[in-house]
C-alpha cells in the first residue's frame, strides 16, 4: 500500500494516469479539507471532490475542478435573483456567531449562498447536497466520503484528513480571509502575511488516516502551504511522516512554480519559494522527484524527470519516478502494490536515477 497526500491539482494530476504504476486498490489518498467551505448551507470539499471526480471518470480536466459538461442553471439563477433584488455579490460571510454554530465540520468558513462566489455546476451541487445530508443524518465526513466514493466507483481509498473542522485562513494587509476568498474571489492578489490553519490544534487525523500514514507516502506536487500544510498541521502527522519512507515531488522547477499561488504563499510564511524551500519545509522527506531542468542540489536522494503533468503519459512517468525513489529509500517493494514485479523495469531514458541509492537502501 502507498499513501498520497493530496490537495489542489498537483497530486490528483499525478494519480491521473490511465496505466497506473501503483495498483489502484493499493492506493490511499488523504485529502486536504482546510479548503472546504459551507456555501448556502452545503459543505463543499474541493480537494476531496477533485480526486472523487477524477477517479469516477467525470472530472473536467480543462479546469481540474467540477464535472465535465456540467450545466450551471442553478448558479446562473442565483446571480439573476441577486441582481434583480439588488443584492451584493461576492463572498458574503455569515456573522461571527454563525461561524461556529450548526455543523461543527463547517466552523469558520460559512458563506451565504447569495450570488455564490464559487461556480458550482448542477451535478456538482448534487454531490454537496448528498454529502451535507449524510452529515446531517449523523455520518462523519469520512463515512460520507466513502459513500460518495462508492457512488462514483472509485478503486482507490479516499480519506478526508480529519472529521474535525480545520479552516485555512490567509492573513493579508486588509485582514484575514478564508483561502477560497483569497484564491477564487480575490484571484490570489492580496499580499500574504501569514497562513493559519484554524482549529488544527484541536483536530485529529482519523484512525483511517493514522493507519494510512504508516504506509510509504508520496507527497505530490501540491502546494506545500495550503494543500499539504493543513494535513501536516494535525497533531501527530509530522511524527508519522518521520517514521515512514516519504518521497516528495517539487511543485517548482528551481524557483519557478508550475502553477497556482505557491510562490506567494511560501514567501508569506517565510519560506524560500523554490525547490530548496520545499526541501527545507519537508524535513521528513527521504527523497525528492525534481524536474530534469531543476539543478537544485539537495542533501537527500533525488530522481529527475520531466515533472510537468499535462497528459496521462506525464502522470505515469512521474509516478514511475516516485516508485523508483520509494524503493531506493527503503520502502518494502512487495508492499507498494506496484503493477510490475521488478521496480527496476520502471526506469528508462526519461528518468534520471543516477542520484538514487541502490534498491533496498535505508531512508
Amino acid at each position: 500500500m502507498v499513501t498520497f497526500l493530496a490537495g489542489g491539482t498537483g497530486t490528483p494530476k499525478l494519480l491521473s494516469g490511465e496505466d497506473p504504476v501503483f495498483a489502484r486498490d493499493a492506493v490511499t489518498v488523504v485529502g486536504n479539507t482546510g479548503d472546504d467551505v459551507e456555501l448556502g448551507g452545503l459543505l463543499v470539499s474541493p480537494d476531496i471532490d477533485t480526486v472523487l471526480f477524477d477517479g469516477g471518470g467525470v472530472l473536467d480536466r480543462e479546469t481540474w475542478w467540477g464535472i465535465e459538461g456540467d450545466t450551471h442553471e442553478t448558479d446562473d439563477e442565483l446571480f439573476r435573483i441577486a441582481d434583480a433584488a439588488g443584492l451584493e455579490a461576492g463572498p458574503r460571510y455569515l456573522d461571527d456567531d454563525a461561524q461556529t454554530a450548526g455543523r461543527d465540520i463547517a466552523c469558520w468558513r460559512r458563506f451565504s449562498g447569495v450570488a455564490e462566489f464559487m461556480t458550482i455546476g448542477d451535478r456538482d451541487r448534487a454531490v454537496h447536497v448528498t454529502r451535507t445530508s449524510l452529515l446531517d443524518e449523523g455520518e462523519t465526513l469520512t463515512d460520507a466520503t466513502r459513500t460518495l466514493a462508492d457512488a462514483f466507483g472509485l478503486e482507490i481509498e479516499l480519506l478526508p484528513m480529519s472529521d474535525d473542522p480545520v479552516a485555512t485562513m490567509i492573513h493579508t494587509p486588509d485582514g484575514e480571509m478564508h483561502f477560497q476568498e483569497y484564491w477564487v474571489a480575490e484571484r490570489a492578489e492580496p499580499r500574504v502575511e501569514d497562513v493559519e490553519f484554524r482549529g488544527a490544534d484541536r483536530a485529529d487525523p482519523t484512525p483511517a488516516v493514522e493507519a494510512a500514514l504508516a504506509d510509504p507516502v508520496v507527497v505530490g506536487p501540491s502546494n506545500p502551504v495550503t494543500s499539504v500544510g493543513p494535513i501536516r498541521a494535525l497533531p501527530g502527522v509530522n511524527r508519522a511522516l518521520d517514521r515512514t519512507p516519504v518521497v516528495a515531488v517539487s511543485p517548482f522547477c528551481a524557483d519557478e512554480p508550475f502553477s497556482g499561488p505557491v510562490a506567494d504563499l511560501m514567501a508569506g510564511v517565510g519560506r524560500e519559494p523554490s525547490t530548496a524551500g520545499v526541501a527545507e519545509s519537508y524535513e521528513f522527506a527521504d527523497a525528492f522527484v525534481l524536474d530534469s531542468e531543476d539543478g537544485t542540489e539537495l542533501t537527500r536522494p533525488v530522481v529527475r524527470t520531466d515533472t510537468k503533468i499535462d497528459e496521462h503519459a506525464d502522470a505515469e512517468r512521474v509516478a514511475r519516478a516516485c516508485a523508483l525513489a520509494l524503493a531506493a529509500v527503503g520502502a518494502p517493494v512487495a508492499d507498494l502494490g506496484l503493477t510490475v514485479d521488478d521496480p527496476a523495469s520502471l526506469d528508462g531514458d526519461d528518468i534520471d536515477t543516477s542520484d538514487l541509492p541502490a534498491f533496498g537502501g535505508e531512508p
